[in-house]
């Protein structure tokens, strides 16, 4: 990621950039501002164990946020349609992700579910887990990175239907505010067959209560 380029800011379902350059600082200007942080939070920045931490920080930002240069359709434009005629669901569970929450820039941490009924063609299943990364590696809300998977699944596969559960927990709940230790938000955005066919809808849900496959054995 350039610190000296520009992207494009996405729209709410990040499926089209909606036209406005985002320009961003240099690298100088970044580490400023976390100096600026420093003081605003009550130490002094010129201290030996903060000196090299806007340095850190903004390296860091590269690492957490690197989600703004890829290209979510992108991640899903190699598919196979070589598949013997299989149409039934696909299910990739318990994809690991970290998030930064956009209201107070605190993490959240949980699990990604993802499901979907292929019509004519499937994407490798490491593509599904990059698409949750593209999403993450974002400053976010739970709600519109479940729908923002969802849609650029619907969209480039053309599926039967698709289905998408994200369970995780927010630091901004447990790390200031309410403190509420050990809640974890669900959420889920179901398309297709998933929504309209209640069969389909239970299966995948049941999918989810089954105790993983041990491959230790």
């Amino acid at each position: 990621m350039d610190m000296k380029g520009q992207h494009f800011m996405t729209s709410k379902t990040g499926k089209k950039p909606t036209g406005k350059k985002i320009a961003r600082p240099t690298q100088t200007q970044a580490e400023e501002a976390v100096r600026t942080l420093i003081r605003w939070a009550g130490d002094d920045p010129d201290r030996e164990g903060l000196l090299d931490t806007p340095k850190r920080v903004t390296k860091s930002y590269l690492e957490f946020f690197k989600g703004y240069d890829a290209d979510p359709k992108q991640v899903l434009s190699r598919t196979f349609k070589d598949v013997e005629g299989y149409d039934e669901m696909i299910v990739l569970r318990d994809i690991n992700f970290e998030s930064y929450c956009e209201h107070h820039m605190v993490p959240f941490i949980g699990r990604v579910h993802v499901a979907y009924i292929p019509s004519d063609k499937v994407v490798g299943l490491s593509k599904l887990a990059r698409l949750v990364d593209v999403f993450a590696k974002r400053l976010q809300i739970q709600e519109k990175f479940t729908a923002q998977i969802a849609t650029t699944l619907n969209d480039i596969l053309k599926p039967r239907g698709v289905a998408v559960v994200v369970e995780a927990s927010h630091m901004c709940m447990t790390t200031r505010g309410v403190h509420k230790h050990g809640t974890v938000m669900q959420t889920s955005h179901l398309l297709g067959l998933f929504r309209k066919d209640p069969r389909t809808r239970q299966e995948f849900f049941s999918l989810l209560t089954v105790p993983p496959f041990n491959t230790s054995r």
